[in-house]
């Protein structure tokens, strides 16, 4: 996968995209939270990230689940199936509220990079008018 560092906005503007589609990876599973054999999936940031081609220092573990329990790919290889801590008898992954809660840090997550965005804007704007 190519850089996604942006001349003007950095790597920001890519992670807004990156957690737009989270939130909506996050909302799809919360809205099939009673449908049997549902398969939850989730969307690992770090990794994605690392794939556009940034650095990032590697998190030490002794399992993958310590991340989030995030394993198998997905259908582009961002979204990954996510392995339940408990499976339910109706083979739905599911966990409402472990969902609503990485929904709701994603969201400020969103929030923050927005903001890094919306100073980047700007700032370019203030040197493009030459006004302070």
């Amino acid at each position: 996968m190519p850089a996604h560092d942006d001349p003007m906005l950095g790597i920001h503007a890519y992670a807004l995209e990156l957690r737009a589609r989270r939130m909506q990876v996050l909302a799809s599973n919360l809205a099939n939270a009673d449908t049997p054999g549902y398969k939850a999936r989730d969307l690992d940031f770090a990794e994605a990230l690392s794939d556009a081609g940034t650095e990032s220092l590697p998190l030490a573990t002794s399992t993958p689940a310590h991340l989030g329990g995030v394993g198998g790919a997905g259908p582009d290889g961002i979204e990954k199936y996510r392995i339940p801590l408990q499976p339910s008898l109706d083979n739905n992954t599911v966990d409402a509220p472990m969902d609503q809660a990485r929904f709701a840090e994603n969201a400020l997550s969103y929030q923050v990079s927005l903001a890094f965005v919306n100073s980047r804007i700007t700032t370019l704007m203030t040197a493009i008018s030459g006004t302070v």
